[in-house]
C-alpha cells in the first residue's frame, strides 16, 4: 500500500550499486514487485510491510525487503542513511537452508557497497 508523503518531504533519488539492477532483473516478477513498491515507498519517505532494519548495522539506518517466491527467498538491502538518496547495496537470493540468518559473505558485501556509498554520496 503507498501511503502519502508524510511532510511532503522531497522525492529520495533512487541509485543502484554494483551490479544490483541486473540482478533485479533476474528476480521472479512477484518479487520485483514487491521490491518496486518498498523502493517507491522508501523514495517518499515511508516504510514497506516487508523492509525492516537488516541486523548487525546499528538501527533502521539499512534496510533489508525480505520476499518470497515459489523457488525461494530473496533479498534486496538499500539504505537511507545518505541525506536525499535512496541507495540498493545489494540483492541476492537467499540459498541456504540453515536457518534464517544472512550469510557472511553477503553482509560483507553490503558493508562494502555501503562504505562506498558514503564515499561517492557523502556521509
Amino acid at each position: 500500500m503507498v501511503k502519502e508523503n508524510e511532510g511532503n518531504l522531497p522525492i529520495r533519488r533512487l541509485v543502484f550499486m554494483g551490479g544490483t539492477a541486473k540482478q533485479l532483473q533476474r528476480f521472479p516478477a512477484s518479487v520485483r514487485d514487491v521490491v518496486a513498491q518498498a523502493l517507491y515507498n522508501a523514495r517518499y519517505g515511508t516504510k514497506h510491510e516487508k523492509a525492516k532494519p537488516l541486523k548487525g548495522f546499528g538501527g533502521a539506518g539499512v534496510i533489508e525487503i525480505v520476499s518470497r517466491a515459489a523457488d525461494g527467498t530473496y533479498r534486496v538491502v538499500y539504505t537511507t542513511v545518505i541525506a536525499g538518496h535512496v541507495i540498493v547495496l545489494h540483492a541476492f537470493q537467499k540459498k541456504s537452508t540453515k536457518g534464517i540468518a544472512t550469510p557472511k559473505k553477503e553482509i560483507d558485501l553490503v558493508k562494502s557497497r555501503l562504505k562506498q556509498a558514503r564515499k561517492d554520496f557523502g556521509k
